[in-house]
């Protein structure tokens, strides 16, 4: 062990403490009047005595350790390090001293040794958690706590670490029954959820932290508007999601935000199956500068891969994934590669330099509306350059190729559904052929990803509103950016060839409802401050999505959050001729065109109109 000057300081402190618990032991035993001869082993044995204490309590660690955060683990090493201790003290003088330790010497040596050493360690903690200390100067904000778990007492310490800069608890909800009227670190439990107002008003809360990590998002919208009646500000502690993806630490406190109010269950993924299929492998991912490749990319990191190359037409975007994978993964094995997946010649090029072992395909158009203005496009990305990457997959062996879907391709009403039903059937026609794993993940929204809702109506409500609806009754299925991509990973882990696997994505939510959340959160009245306007269904959408056609249906999967849509007809000739339409003539076909070669391939497709006759009303 490296002794610092700490290390060292508290040696000498130890020193005197263990001669301080061994005289007081005769003392007590004596009663003050110690004999002559007990007196004399004392003084002989003191210092092996002392180094024998010294060497037992280097050994158990207890010179390595930040006392200022002892926990119930360090006091269990100094009781194992005092009996050790003690206990060779006694054996060395039973053997060596012209006179051994009376049996209650020894008892009461270990009692205050204990008492001593135990008591130097935890002063530090008691310091730490703020017994002595005097608050602040100035008045804090008084803070009342949602939660009397264990992230309630990690809101409370992280206020008492700070010396109660970030605000003085005053407070803890808790709905457990037996919890109320006790106290969490020194902070009393002063009721239930219900009790929240009254509560804030009688302690003249300012701010309230929501300390409930796996808590629903149900249970996180009630308190959250039971506390936006108060006044005060709200501020949670991140669920599971933002530990696993890494964008907090888990001592971050943070706002509300919108993906807390819709709260998921917690991902938990088979490691060990993910890493022997991503470890010591070359890993590809096209699309690597959208919201899901990133992400992809990111949690890929975690697995230890040989080489992990991303893939992406937009430099920019590639760019910045690329900088941010070796500032946090420096270790990794970092290729960037700029092509467009429409560009065969090119795809093939880079796949026969790298030799992938596993695909990630999420290089896509996927704006309905734009694609509704640009049929063509989403042919030739979303068609075209799946059959490019998933045949050239096939010719370099590639053992797993991943297809990232959509729950617009179940019975599509829009071209960008459409194209990618044709790219799910188009892995499933390569896979009869093929040595590689063709699979594809069929998930809906993302939240937060470029484009989505929630970005466009908080730009909409930083220039002061209106937000807009398309309609009130829309609804969609929602997800966060680390679980999708979370879990896209376990079902190819899970791939065994022409799978579509269906993600679960909860409970669909009314868009309107995120409006409102959205408005609220930033902290404005709805229709108020801030108004809501309907503007009627965009060409191609659908008051709501589907994650399965009629005839397919699941089967389940050892994942519990990811099942196996059962397989259904492929019209191989239909896709190979669409595929060789688009080559020769992709740029150059009219839209009536279009919606005819999908209507022969994809069963169900069916063009709606957008109402766009409706009429721009406030949301009430």
């Amino acid at each position: 062990m490296i002794l610092n000057r700490k290390s060292l300081g508290l040696m000498l402190v130890d020193s005197v403490l263990i001669n301080l618990a061994a005289f007081g032991s005769f003392y007590l035993r004596f009663e003050g009047d110690i004999p002559q001869e007990y007196f004399l082993t004392y003084y002989h044995t003191a210092w092996a005595g002392t180094l024998i204490y010294l060497l037992v309590f280097s050994l158990f660690g207890l010179y390595n350790r930040l006392w200022q955060y002892a926990s119930i683990s360090e006091l269990t090493s100094i009781l194992y390090a005092v009996t050790v201790g003690t206990s060779s003290v006694v054996l060395v003088i039973y053997f060596l001293a012209p006179m051994r330790y009376p049996n209650t010497v020894a008892v009461l040596l270990w009692l205050t040794s204990t008492f001593l050493i135990g008591g130097s360690r935890f002063l530090g903690r008691i310091l730490q958690d703020g017994v002595f200390n005097l608050r602040i100067p100035g008045i804090p904000k008084r803070v009342l706590i949602i939660g009397a778990g264990d992230a309630g007492a990690l809101a409370v310490r992280e206020l008492k670490n700070s010396n109660y800069r970030e605000g003085y608890p005053v407070g803890i909800i808790d709905d457990a029954a037996q919890k109320q009227k006790l106290k969490l670190m020194g902070i009393p439990v002063l009721g239930t959820r219900k009790d929240i107002p009254g509560v804030i008003r009688s302690h003249k809360a300012e701010e309230v932290i929501i300390a409930m990590p796996s808590a629903p998002g149900n249970v996180i919208r009630d308190i959250t508007e039971l506390c936006e009646k108060s006044g005060v500000i709200i501020k949670i502690i991140p669920g599971i999601y933002n530990y696993l993806s890494g964008q907090v630490d888990a001592l971050k406190i943070r706002e509300v935000q919108i993906e807390d109010l819709l709260g998921r269950d917690q991902v938990k993924l088979d490691i060990e199956q993910v890493a022997g299929y991503l470890a010591g492998e070359t890993v590809l991912v096209t699309g690597a500068g959208g919201s899901i490749g990133s992400e992809l990319c990111r949690q890929i990191c975690r697995f230890n891969p040989e080489k992990l190359i991303l893939v992406g037409r937009g430099e920019n975007s590639i760019f910045d994934i690329e900088q941010e994978v070796r500032s946090d993964c420096p270790g990794i094995n970092l290729v960037t590669e700029i092509l467009d997946v429409k560009d065969r010649e090119k795809v093939e090029l880079v796949f026969r330099k790298f030799k992938p072992g596993v695909v990630f395909h999420a290089a896509a158009h996927k704006h309905v509306p734009l694609m509704e203005h640009n049929p063509e496009e989403a042919l030739k990305n979303n068609i075209l350059g799946t059959y490019n990457v998933a045949e050239i997959s096939d010719l370099t062996q590639v053992k797993t190729f991943v297809l990232i879907s959509t729950d617009k391709a179940i019975n599509p009403t829009s071209i960008m559904g459409a194209t990618k039903r044709v790219a799910e059937m188009i892995i499933q026609s390569l896979d009869r052929r093929s040595q590689t794993r063709n699979v594809a993940v069929r998930f809906g929204n993302v939240l937060g990803s470029r484009g989505s809702v929630i970005p466009t109506f908080k730009k909409q409500i930083a220039k002061g509103g209106p937000v807009t609806v398309t309609h009130p009754e829309m609804v969609r299925y929602f997800m966060t950016i680390p679980e999708a991509a979370q879990l896209v990973i376990q079902a190819g882990a899970m791939a065994r060839g022409g799978e579509v696997f269906i993600l679960d994505m909860g409970k669909p939510v009314r868009i309107v409802d995120l409006a409102r959340d959205l408005v609220r959160l930033s902290g404005f009245d709805v229709d108020v401050d801030i108004k809501i306007e309907f503007t009627g269904i965009r060409p191609g959408e659908k008051l709501y999505e589907e994650l399965l056609t009629a005839d397919e249906g699941t089967t389940s999967t050892k994942h519990h959050r990811i099942f196996v849509a059962k397989a259904s007809g492929v019209d191989v000739a239909g896709i190979e001729g669409l595929v060789q339409m688009i080559r020769e003539r992709g740029s150059y076909l009219a839209r009536e065109e279009i919606v005819e070669e999908l209507g022969r391939v994809v069963v169900g497709f069916q063009q709606l109109p957008g109402e766009k006759g409706m009429e721009r009303v406030s949301a009430r």
